[in-house]
């Protein structure tokens, strides 16, 4: 004869170790796993609020190099009326342009997608070349911070 086991073993109402996680075991997971998102998440965002922050200084430097290039082809930097823009066209008034001198079709924005100022000469002389942050205003703190060349 069949054991009860084996007989058992085909129905349709598996022992109790096959039925799975019990109603309580699940919460419990799930709040360890809300715990962790709590924890983590914040940290996550301020990696890329920073990230973007690190993009911008390194787009700002790819410009004023770009800058510097066209100085040395034309004899000077760009007018506030021309803008970053003779870097990527020809501007009326520019002997000896040898552009475009930046990738792409345009000049690009910040990672924020605000474009970039530029004034000549700056308020500390040379050029300037600026991003306003997240917020798009002036100054500001973290993310929202104005981020500028160096000159």
């Amino acid at each position: 004869m069949q054991s009860l086991r084996s007989r058992c073993a085909g129905s349709r109402f598996p022992s109790r170790r096959a039925r799975g996680f019990t109603l309580i075991e699940l919460l419990v997971v799930l709040a360890i796993l809300t715990l962790l998102a709590g924890l983590v998440g914040p940290r996550v965002l301020n990696q890329l609020g920073g990230a973007k922050a690190k993009t911008t200084a390194v787009q700002i430097a790819d410009i004023d190099k770009a800058l510097e290039i066209y100085k040395l082809d034309v004899g000077r930097y760009p007018t506030n009326e021309e803008g970053l823009a003779a870097l990527m066209k020809r501007p009326g008034a520019a002997p000896g342009w040898n552009g475009p001198y930046l990738k792409g079709e345009a000049v690009p924005t910040d990672p924020w997608g605000h474009p970039f100022r530029y004034a000549n000469p700056g308020p500390n002389g040379g050029v300037e070349i600026l991003s306003l942050g997240a917020d798009a205003a002036p100054g500001g703190e973290g993310e929202n911070a104005d981020i500028r060349n160096s000159n």
